[in-house]
């Protein structure tokens, strides 16, 4: 299959091409060329199939003619080593819990599978294959963690991830830059916005690519944020062994609600839904950066500087993956709004969603989970059923959400492992000549 740029200027590319490269030549972000519906019989199978065997079904349809099923039923079914399970939080509320993988964030899911999927275009043959593919992310929280743990030991292949100073949560921050070996972090004297410019800076630079090879591994890459349709996927197959009597009426029922930054979640929800997902509508849950809810609201898309909030992850002003959605709707306005509506919240409402679902559900939110939560519960419509993602573990954010509470939040072993280390990282300022000049030393 090939990939076209959603600026529609830079010649059609291979997946592998899509891959290493990250954003087309025209500053575009690369869209398959066709997303393939799948079968009706996989979605009467899907009770009765493992997450796994769910999300390797769907990865044949993104990419089934570029990878052998060998290959690709390796990579995912390593990618998959955890569960997304559903989680039922009050009557006809459920949370997908995306928080049980290595770096308990959803984002493990899109990072584990562009590692493995970059080592293996990263053959003697391949295009990866010539010299070190040097890899630069930027995050606004769990991004930078998932990738750097992705990707660590990865033989061929470094990292740097570029973080926001001060603006992550120490828990955060601690997942990629204590780890070394292949993963350097750089802390941006600036914002999110400022951190995701000097990559998108970086791979437009003739100089700097004729230096080194790059690649990205935020969601602008076509192989972070497809995969994250598997587990899409795997919620509806636990509705449906949970409700087999009703799956008919569930299937025209079903609303998920994704708190949403990047936007690079939601859009693969809304390719699955091009591939039959059988999921009735979609609530995008801001918080007070909001230009995709005015955007909703008016029509118009004006992005501006992002606002630091509880919910840090989502702190972005001017979302990379608007722009598939976009071309994926073909821009329309009134497509978009038919299938997704929005909501925002300020930081004190996420607050008191926090404090008022522990004690009514004993269900323990984080600030994300609890803009999808609220927005969920104010949107759903009697007779549907739906369910919002809790996109990473609670403790991630354990200072935030115990002073919310005042209730105790246990830090798994594996979030405390992290915390025992050393933090390296690179002092940079937002201005690019001063990134550029850091990587042309490298």
């Amino acid at each position: 299959m090939h990939y076209y740029s959603t600026n529609g200027k830079a010649p059609l590319a291979t997946l592998e091409k899509a891959v290493v490269k990250g954003l087309a030549e025209d500053k575009g972000l690369y869209m398959p060329e066709r997303i393939n519906p799948l079968p009706k019989e996989f979605f009467d199978e899907m009770s009765q199939m493992t997450f796994q065997e769910v999300a390797f079904r769907v990865a044949q349809s993104f990419f089934g003619e570029d990878i052998p099923a060998d290959d690709l039923k390796r990579i995912v079914y390593d990618t998959l080593a955890f569960d997304c399970p559903i989680v039922k939080v009050e009557e006809n509320i459920y949370s997908l819990e995306l928080f049980h993988g290595p770096t308990l964030a959803f984002k493990d899911v899109g990072a584990r599978f562009m590692a493995r999927l970059l080592q293996y275009f990263s053959s003697p043959t391949g295009e990866a294959g010539r010299g070190v593919v040097n890899v630069l992310v930027a995050t606004s929280g769990d991004t930078g963690s998932a990738v750097a743990n992705g990707f660590l030991g990865v033989e061929g292949i470094h990292v740097y991830v570029l973080y926001p100073k001060g603006k992550v949560s120490p828990i955060q921050e601690c997942q990629f830059t204590t780890l070394g070996q292949n993963i350097t972090a750089i802390e941006v004297d600036g914002v999110f916005d400022d951190c995701q410019a000097l990559v998108k800076n970086a791979f437009m630079d003739a100089e700097l690519n004729q230096h080194m090879r790059l690649t990205s591994a935020n969601s602008i890459n076509v192989a972070r944020f497809l995969p994250q349709s598997f587990y899409y996927f795997w919620a509806v197959a636990q509705f449906m062994k949970m409700r087999c009597s009703e799956n008919e009426k569930m299937r025209k029922s079903l609303v998920c609600c994704v708190p949403s930054g990047n936007f690079g979640n939601i859009c693969s929800a809304l390719f699955g839904k091009r591939m039959g997902l059988p999921i009735s509508r979609f609530i995008a849950a801001n918080n007070r950066n909001d230009v995709f809810y005015e955007y909703l609201q008016t029509g118009e898309y004006r992005p501006r500087p992002s606002v630091q909030t509880l919910a840090n992850a989502m702190d972005v002003g001017d979302p990379s993956n608007f722009a598939r959605i976009y071309d994926l709707y073909g821009k329309s306005h009134e497509a978009i709004t038919k299938d997704i509506s929005g909501a925002t919240y300020t930081d004190e409402q996420i607050a008191e969603t926090i404090r008022q679902c522990l004690k009514e559900t004993g269900y323990q939110l984080d600030p994300h989970g609890a803009c999808g939560y609220r927005a969920l519960k104010e949107q759903l419509r009697p007779g549907e059923v739906g369910f919002f993602l809790e996109t990473a573990h609670p403790a991630k954010f354990k200072d935030t959400v115990e002073a919310i509470t005042g209730q105790p939040v246990a830090i798994p072993d594996r979030l405390a492992a992290f915390m025992r280390g050393q933090k390296q990282s690179i002092p940079m300022t937002k201005d690019f000549k001063d990134f550029k000049s850091y990587l042309l030393s490298q």
